[in-house]
């Protein structure tokens, strides 16, 4: 077997052993295995990595930055037009545009002008995304997302004056910290604010994350191997 294909090989396998595990997280939590979607983060892979993720019948997917993406997803799209995009890294109010036009979801709504930038872009392309408001949990200020006392403001304004529709919650939690906490905390911050979506866990914690409610798991490295050097 060449190397090309025991990459192939190793990552549909990953893939496989990934889809597993949640769905036994999910069982041992009294949860339908149904109710968890597994993003494949593929952040600094390359299609010919990607490719056999894709052929395998992985649709889901998500990218961190919209210049990455950018360069490699419209042609994938052209040979897998079901599949699904989801933007799970910071976005800035210049890229929403090209966001809109990419992402079939973004998971980083984090501040009043991001969401007036999408809120725009989504009603000029007449598109509608799955939208999630990013948590800064930790209160870790190097970190993306609104601090958990400014989410029920940041709420309102896109349910009430932008008119869009909040599928749910993200989190990072810090990497010092026990994820359980942030992944409870969160749940929590959903069932008081009303989102029914979760997403939350990586690599290294969406089994826990699955125990804790989540509805979306954001699995990179376990799937595509170690990531390559910038």
């Amino acid at each position: 077997m060449n190397a090309e294909a025991e990459t192939a090989s190793s990552s549909t396998q990953r893939l496989a052993e990934a889809q597993a595990k949640i769905a036994a997280a999910a069982r041992g939590a009294h949860r339908d295995p149904a109710e968890v979607k597994l993003i494949a983060v593929s952040k600094t892979f390359g299609a010919p990595e990607i490719l056999p993720v894709l052929q395998a019948g992985h649709r889901l997917y998500g990218e961190n930055r919209v210049q990455e993406a950018k360069g490699k997803w419209p042609q994938l799209k052209t040979q897998f037009p079901d599949l699904k995009l989801h933007l799970i890294g910071p976005l800035q109010s210049n890229k929403a545009k090209e966001a809109v036009e990419l992402f079939d979801a973004i998971h980083s709504i984090d501040r009043p002008k991001i969401a007036r930038s999408i809120a725009e872009e989504m009603q000029r392309q007449g598109k509608r995304l799955e939208l999630f408001i990013q948590v800064n949990t930790g209160e870790e200020p190097q970190k993306a997302g609104v601090l958990p006392a400014g989410l029920p403001a940041l709420a309102a304004l896109c349910r009430d004056e932008l008119a869009l529709e909040i599928a749910g919650l993200m989190c990072i939690p810090p990497l010092e910290e026990e994820p359980a906490i942030h992944f409870a905390f969160l749940e929590k911050l959903a069932a008081e604010n009303g989102f029914g979506q979760l997403s939350m866990g990586m690599s290294d914690d969406y089994e826990t994350a699955v125990q804790f409610g989540a509805t979306h798991v954001r699995v990179g490295s376990a799937i595509f191997g170690t990531r390559p050097n910038p």
